[in-house]
């Protein structure tokens, strides 16, 4: 049966290829510079011995090329997307507030659930067609689409339109989460693998954007209650979605002017374009003054990759092949199941705690004696702030030789878990605000890690099908969030209570993974 197996492919296979070994080359050299990063994650002799030689020789001139500025913009532009990913969260939980007093809807949970059902199918569709027909194409329209329909939502004139459009938005931004890790891991050298945790800080800073531009409008331009509230009087939130709409159109014209985005070499050799592979990396060495000696012949030497496409890519047969390769062994099949559900957990407990966060300030600082709009959005900006600084810990964290990813994910899972509980028992609206930063800044430790983790124990060539399903099970529990919140009411600690409870459950998740990446490199 065909097998995965954790260890490097046979070294006579890699030295007939005319590969070099990574560990004797300083460009390859970690973090931590006693780490040998000579092994891949996941090799697949049995299935596909071209594909595991291949995949050797394009790790080694990875890690030959090393770290440059090329990898800085991909960093940015990446970054993007999961800024873009954070604001249409955020947006959300914003501006269904007035939405909701405005419009007068039957039920006042709508946006939730539109939001991640455009998500989730963005999530599955982006992520599969960008294992069909690349990654490139997807990278570079997706921003475009959400941004358009990001200020269409704005101008909307009843709930349902609203609802609608923020579902179209979703749609396009559902799939950077898919498409950021995938291009960036495919160029990474090996010891900089650990960044891909780091790009969760971009989450943060999309999430502190979308909380600035709402301290700025919604005190100013929003309706204090049902009885007299018009959009003439209630404008808040449209000028918010409308600004928001025009900086993410800035971004996806920086994605396609900034850099010409190249397709990943590892995408490539599942297409069976050897040539394509070297030239690439060519035309990357010798823009960046780095060495290069790989070769279309040390490539054709390997022989022929079978098992990532089939013969026709557009078929249920085509997804049959991706979603296989997710279940080739007991070791993978744990490791995707467990994954899924981490993600799902995650995807509960993320949204009871930020998009229903301006409920919880709110109703919690009326506890405390503070009734101004203006201190709850500057609250909330604070909070969004203290997101980014989670993964920058968590990344390197990640990269400690006795941590590894899995113990970054367990540490910041359960510090998580352990503020949560403390969060219910605040008496102060300076303790709820503190309590409520160092949440954001813990609960990222544990996200940016997760989001690394995922991309570099999947194989390259079913890379963004086993992620797309992973982030479509994260937004389905988000849209069940609106359910436990519709029952578990913000205003009272219910909510947090179950917060608390499911990053346990996700640090016993982390512990059960069978992969530890650390010292190695992905497909």
């Amino acid at each position: 049966m065909s097998q995965f197996a954790n260890h490097s492919p046979i070294e006579a296979d890699a030295e007939k290829s005319g590969s070099s070994n990574t560990s004797n080359n300083n460009t390859g050299r970690a973090f931590d510079s006693g780490t040998d990063f000579s092994e891949e994650v996941l090799v697949l002799q049995g299935a596909d011995p071209a594909m595991d030689k291949k995949m050797h020789l394009v790790n080694n001139t990875l890690d030959e090329i090393g770290w440059t500025t090329y990898h800085w913009k991909l960093f940015f532009l990446s970054g993007f997307g999961y800024a873009v990913d954070a604001l249409q969260l955020s947006l959300q939980g914003i501006i269904s507030v007035q939405a909701v007093i405005e419009f007068q809807p039957s039920y006042a949970k709508g946006l939730t659930i539109a939001l991640y059902m455009g998500m989730l199918v963005g999530a599955l569709f982006w992520g599969f067609t960008a294992d069909i027909i690349g990654r490139r194409i997807a990278f570079n329209i997706s921003l475009f689409i959400c941004s358009v329909f990001t200020i269409v939502a704005g101008a909307s004139p009843s709930w349902e339109s609203l609802g609608f459009f923020i579902a179209l938005a979703a749609f396009g931004a559902g799939g950077n989460l898919i498409l950021d890790t995938t291009v960036f891991m495919e160029y990474l050298p090996s010891n900089k693998q650990w960044l891909v945790s780091l790009l969760a800080a971009w989450f943060g800073v999309g999430c502190t954007i979308a909380g600035l531009v709402a301290w700025g409008f919604m005190p100013n331009f929003s309706c204090a209650d049902a009885s007299n509230c018009t959009r003439a009087n209630n404008s808040g939130w449209r000028y918010l979605m409308y600004t928001i709409g025009a900086f993410i159109f800035v971004l996806s014209v920086l994605r396609v002017t900034i850099i010409r985005l190249r397709e990943t070499p590892k995408f490539l050799l599942g297409q069976g374009k050897d040539a394509e592979v070297v030239h690439i990396f060519k035309e990357l060495a010798d823009q960046y003054n780095r060495p290069c000696s790989l070769t279309v012949e040390q490539l054709e030497e390997c022989g022929v990759v079978s098992s990532a496409h089939s013969p026709n890519r557009f078929s249920i047969g085509e997804f049959l092949i991706h979603f296989r390769a997710l279940f080739l062994t007991k070791k993978v099949a744990a490791t995707t199941i467990l994954l899924w559900l981490s993600w799902s957990i995650i995807g509960l407990a993320y949204p009871l705690f930020v998009v229903f966060l301006p409920y919880y300030l709110a109703s919690r600082g009326v506890q405390f004696g503070v009734i101004s709009t203006y201190q709850t959005w500057r609250n909330y900006a604070l909070v969004q702030v203290c997101g980014i600084f989670g993964p920058m810990v968590g990344g390197p964290l990640a990269n400690v030789r006795f941590i590894g990813r899995r113990y970054a994910m367990i540490i910041g899972a359960l510090i998580t878990m352990a503020f949560f509980f403390a969060y219910s028992q605040v008496s102060s609206q300076d303790a709820n605000v503190a309590y409520s930063c160092v949440i954001s800044f813990t609960l990222q430790i544990y996200y940016g890690v997760l989001y690394g983790y995922t991309s570099e124990v999947l194989p390259a060539a079913h890379r963004a099908t086993g992620n797309g399903i992973a982030i479509a099970f994260c937004r389905l529990a988000g849209a069940m969030s609106a359910v436990v919140v519709t029952y578990a009411n913000p205003n009272t600690t219910a909510p947090v209570f179950i917060c608390a409870a499911l990053y346990g459950g996700l640090a016993i998740c982390a512990f059960m993974l069978p992969f530890e990446p650390y010292g190695k490199r992905a497909s």
